[in-house]
């Protein structure tokens, strides 16, 4: 019997009536409609210590980072939560689902590949992004393509998956820590 990834899902705004919760909402029912997962939401947005975040984080086996594009990149709150811990992302996988205008946020998402990489967390290349997202949703918050964003999703959770144990049983073997100079 395979064990249950703990997967954190993070939201990546803070502003306010954010597009965010709809976008992030609609991960966490995706999430929570397969069997494996224990779920856990991150929202920067949310008034919660920095010792109850590096718990969260430090619990995860995996990420999903929900993420707009402000000004060709991602958000000031996001970049805080990230840039405050750094063991806690360690040899995990993170995923991304990106939203915004023209580009769907897969700015955001290229400059956040690279701050987790010296984070030395593993980026998945799989994502899904919402170009022109008010378009993409609607008002019950579900995707006007549910088809396409579902198949999106399995894929990126399939390989999330496959990534988060794989990582697991890695620091399990030999504590990442331990691989430095």
């Amino acid at each position: 019997m395979k064990t249950r990834i703990k997967l954190a899902v993070i939201y990546g705004s803070v502003r306010e009536g954010r597009f965010c919760d709809t976008v992030g909402n609609w991960v966490v029912e995706q999430v929570r409609a397969r069997d494996g997962y224990v779920l856990d939401l991150i929202d920067p947005a949310e008034n919660v210590t920095r010792s109850v975040l590096a718990r969260q984080l430090a619990s995860a086996d995996a990420f999903v980072v929900v993420t707009p594009e402000y000004n060709h990149s991602y958000p000031a709150a996001l970049k805080e939560l990230i840039d405050t811990f750094y063991a806690e992302w360690q040899a995990k996988p993170v995923a991304f689902v990106s939203y915004g205008g023209a580009s769907g946020g897969i700015r955001s998402v290229e400059h956040l590949r690279a701050v987790f990489a010296e984070l030395h967390a593993v980026g998945i290349r799989d994502g899904i992004m919402f170009p022109n997202v008010w378009d993409q949703f609607n008002q019950q918050g579900q995707p006007v393509h549910s088809e396409r964003a579902e198949r999106s999703m399995t894929t990126m959770l399939n390989r999330l998956d496959w990534w988060a144990r794989a990582l697991r049983d890695a620091r399990a073997i030999r504590d990442y820590a331990e691989t430095g100079a």
